[in-house]
């Protein structure tokens, strides 16, 4: 079983709360999209990460000093947005740390597929930015079913916690033996189940934590988070979305 998961905008570089144990599968590939937007003019970049002046320049000036192989940091500790935030890998027991080594993946624009402990640099590319690889027009068409080849394993088992810029990368080369179960994180209003940004992103940081705590290897102990509020809603689900509700608001 794999859980995929999305990565987040904001970066950090922490070489000493843990060492990074491998390089991303994809690193040629990285190296490939590197030297592409290197090459790039600054108001180039600046059209690409549709950010302002300061976000713009802070990358740009970390493009032109980067090196995929010095100063890297675990994947896991190196994003810091909310989903990780709420997950906390920075407190995880070692059996944890080994439980999502071997069951999670987070999805990235520039380096494909990572497992939990490969080392990165920070970076800033989203997987729906416009840039053109070579002879792809985009970066789905530049990586078209490597990611999924990578995530599946031997069950066929995935547990999508991304979000769906991310996960189509996935589900666009889904067999009809593949298991793809997508967690679902909202609240009702007005009699509507409503999915809002936020509350869903810090539930799939919780999720994927009481995965690592309960060391869950069958989908059907998912039904059991209890986090944030949150309970299973086996009315709203199938066999492919689990739904849960957020009760405590």
């Amino acid at each position: 079983m794999k859980i995929i998961l999305s990565p987040a905008k904001k970066m950090n570089v922490d070489t000493d709360s843990l060492e990074y144990v491998s390089s991303p599968i994809f690193i040629k590939d990285t190296e490939t999209i590197f030297k592409n937007m290197k090459n790039k003019s600054y108001s180039e970049l600046k059209e690409i990460w549709k950010c302002n002046d300061k976000i713009a320049e802070e990358n740009y000036d970390r493009l032109q000093n980067m090196n995929l192989a010095k100063n890297l940091t675990p994947a896991i500790l190196s994003y810091e947005g909310i989903a990780y935030q709420y997950m906390a890998p920075s407190v995880f027991t070692f059996e944890q740390l080994e439980y999502i080594q071997e069951h999670l993946r987070i999805i990235s624009g520039f380096y494909g597929v990572l497992k939990p402990m490969d080392g990165i640099v920070p970076y800033r590319l989203e997987m729906q930015s416009k840039i053109m690889i070579n002879e792809s027009k985009n970066l789905y068409d530049f990586w078209d079913n490597k990611l999924y080849n990578e995530v599946l394993d031997e069950d066929r088992m995935i547990i999508n916690l991304a979000s769906k810029e991310y996960s189509k990368c996935i589900e666009k080369y889904l067999k009809d033996k593949d298991v793809y179960i997508t967690c679902t994180f909202g609240e009702m209003e007005k009699d509507k189940f409503v999915q809002k940004a936020t509350f869903a992103k810090m539930a799939r940081g919780e999720m994927v934590r009481f995965m690592a705590e309960n060391s869950i290897s069958n989908p059907e102990q998912i039904k059991k988070f209890d986090r944030l509020g949150y309970l299973y809603r086996e009315d709203l689900s199938s066999k492919t979305e689990f739904v849960f509700e957020r009760k405590n608001k």
